[in-house]
């Protein structure tokens, strides 16, 4: 009768010097008892190493063992198969060639685990051995990130410490309980540690969002929402009566929007947090945008713009008067670039005032306003009163009306240079929108000095880079010669694989893609004659300007970004 596996490795443990027998025993009468994984309880019983039990498994089966920390995972392998299957198997997809999948395994006597594989998906399965422990991690480190130990952490909580939390309709809170709750220390570190893991991943922006059976905290990263964990209901009030805490809002109240803000300090950064509180049919939803001072003293140079807009743009605020705009959807960046632009021009020797709704970064030698309508401070009541105040340099955050535009206008022909924002798709768009508005084109021509459009564009990972493919047909259809690119040298294209470092995405930071119209003598005629959009646009290509289109295709072809996020973020011409 052949010798079965399992009784032939049992067989080299009990050959170790040091064998415990009694321990041996108890494992095996455990694992007959209630099954459950016999590698598994000879480790968690100390008769062997994981290490060592795979390495006795891959001479016994001839199967290869592999380091997974030296291993770089490929996301769309790990796509194939789902999350729960391979986290309740402690199995790790490696490679696919034809239909074979290629997986590293912790226990290969476990047939179930193999069988569920290839019945989840179709494919052959082939087989590598690695820890259980390198298995968690790797899975932990692409599906969770550190973050989750928050989800652990709390769901280990005792629920007779959480108190009683709001439930929909016209059931009361119990106040004195929810207090309570928010002082405990693990409510305290759970909403801690979402602050600093989101800083930690680079994210833009916390939204926390309940659900029917949970709150769920998604982090904004590089423009683009990623759910990061999900935290158990019964703590939905504590977590959000904290950042109501922080914020100093009232957290008694729960049907109405709620503004705020706070700032913490993170290995010497002052970190801001403007927090909006909105109600839902399951209770409260909460955005907290991220605002980090210290991303605004890097100067216009560093935000990625080309050097001829950058020029462009340093030639428009050298001007002693005038009304400059940043133009742009919202998330584009325009707040950033006029922060970056005022800290540069904060010197002894100026007067800069911001009027702000609200106000963002709060930066020291600046006076800032916060224009509140409800009192009727409006940006034009408020723009009236800081041009009594004598400054050098006015900031708005938005024109929105014909009275602050008009205002705005006539405050930039008459000594002071304002900056300003507007949503219009493109730079040349912003001269009509103001026409539009009911300015007479004369003003608009006379005070306009420079606008431009701006995007933000994700940049390739540096750490995962790889060259690409792209068909001849692709350039065709946007009708780009290939032989031309190909001549140029300009037909290697890359793109991000994905790792750790980016989060399996493939981008690591983003860019500002800039389409920049200085406002010459030829401009301002077409203005005055009321010109389309279209006709000064022209004009201005014809002169130079490169379009948000021709920035983005240019830092493509520099090995920036990629196509796909070229064509998501502009559009052609």
């Amino acid at each position: 009768m052949p010798i079965l596996l399992k009784d032939k490795i049992l067989e080299i443990l009990k050959s170790k010097e040091g064998f415990d027998e009694k321990k041996f025993n108890t494992a095996l009468k455990l694992q007959k008892e209630k099954g459950g994984s016999l590698s598994r309880l000879l480790v968690n019983s100390g008769i062997t190493t994981q290490k060592e039990l795979m390495l006795i498994l891959s001479r016994q089966l001839s199967v290869p063992p592999i380091n997974l920390s030296r291993y770089k995972i490929d996301p769309a392998i790990l796509g194939l198969f789902p999350e729960k299957i391979l986290r309740e198997y402690k199995v790790i997809p490696l490679s696919k060639i034809g239909n074979t999948v290629t997986v590293a395994i912790s226990d290969p006597l476990d047939a179930f685990a193999l069988d569920r594989l290839k019945t989840s998906t179709d494919y052959n399965i082939e087989i590598v051995l690695a820890t259980e422990d390198d298995i968690k991690s790797v899975l932990e480190n692409f599906y969770t990130g550190r973050g989750f130990d928050i989800k652990k952490t709390i769901e280990e909580m005792d629920e007779s410490g959480i108190g009683i939390v709001e439930t929909i309709g016209d059931e009361k809170i119990d106040l004195g309980a929810l207090v309570d709750t928010v002082k405990k220390p693990l409510i305290i570190q759970a909403v801690n540690l979402v602050l600093v893991e989101a800083l930690n991943k680079r994210a833009s922006d916390i939204h926390i969002e309940p659900t029917e059976n949970s709150l769920k905290v998604r982090y904004r990263i590089d423009g683009v929402l990623h759910d990061m964990l999900k935290l158990p209901n019964r703590v939905r009030n504590a977590v959000v009566a904290r950042i109501k805490i922080l914020s100093k809002l009232d957290i008694t109240q729960m049907h109405m929007p709620q503004d705020g803000r706070f700032r913490i300090k993170v290995q010497d950064r002052e970190i801001d947090f403007r927090v909006s509180v909105l109600p839902t049919s399951y209770g409260s939803k909460v955005v907290l945008r991220i605002l980090d001072r210290s991303s605004l003293g890097v100067g216009l140079d560093k935000l990625g713009f080309s050097k001829e807009s950058t020029a462009a743009f340093k030639k428009a605020f050298e001007k002693p008067y005038g009304m400059i705009l940043v133009t742009g959807p919202t998330g584009s960046g325009k707040s950033t670039t006029l922060y970056s632009i005022l800290n540069e021009m904060n010197t002894v020797d100026k007067s800069l005032i911001t009027l702000e709704d609200p106000v963002e970064y709060q930066i020291e030698g600046i006076t800032q306003i916060q224009a509140r309508a409800e009192i009727g401070l409006t940006f034009a009541s408020g723009l009236r009163s800081v041009l009594r105040q004598n400054p050098d340099v006015i900031m708005i955050g938005e024109i929105r009306d014909f009275e602050t535009a008009d205002i705005a206008i006539k405050a930039s022909l008459t000594g002071q240079l304002l900056f300003s924002t507007l949503h219009t798709n493109d730079a040349s768009s912003a001269i009509t929108r103001l026409i539009d508005m009911g300015i007479e084109p004369f003003l608009v021509a006379s005070s306009l000095v420079f606008i431009c459009a701006q995007r933000l564009c994700r940049k390739i990972c540096p750490h995962c880079k790889e060259l690409y493919d792209i068909p001849r047909e692709v350039f065709e259809r946007m009708h780009i010669n290939y032989d031309q690119l190909k001549k140029a040298g300009r037909d290697k294209f890359y793109r991000g694989k994905g790792c750790t470092k980016c989060n399996n995405s493939g981008f690591l930071g983003r860019m500002g893609i800039l389409e920049a119209l200085l406002i010459d003598d030829d401009i301002r005629d077409m203005i005055i004659r009321k010109a389309t959009s279209d006709e000064i646009k022209a004009y201005a290509v014809k002169r130079g300007m490169k379009t948000l289109y021709d920035d983005a295709m240019e830092k493509f072809f520099n090995g920036l970004t990629t196509l796909e996020e070229v064509l998501s973020i502009t559009s052609e011409g």
